[in-house]
């Protein structure tokens, strides 16, 4: 039986939690370097539209931000787990 309210209903069964986080980082440093390529990019005269490099910051700030909330719900549970009696 499937959900449709899923967050993981467009992700493929085959994939592990630890494949799909290990995505998830690689996405957040590919926003983070496109966030510095664009900081340098307008430095240089490459680009000349500063609304691209501040799009690309809050991309790569929302993105960060995301994860180290992620991580911190993680490390709560995990330490609430280890908190349990069996």
């Amino acid at each position: 039986m499937q959900s449709g309210g899923s967050a993981l209903a467009g992700a493929t069964p085959d994939k592990t939690f630890g494949q799909l986080l290990s995505d998830a980082l690689d996405n957040v440093n590919t926003l983070q370097q496109k966030s510095d390529q664009a900081s340098a990019d307008l430095a240089t005269g490459k680009i000349e539209d500063v609304s691209e490099v501040v799009i690309a910051a809050q991309k790569a700030t929302v993105a960060l931000q995301l994860t180290i909330q992620i991580r911190n719900r993680v490390l709560e549970s995990y330490q609430e787990m280890m908190r349990m009696q069996v």
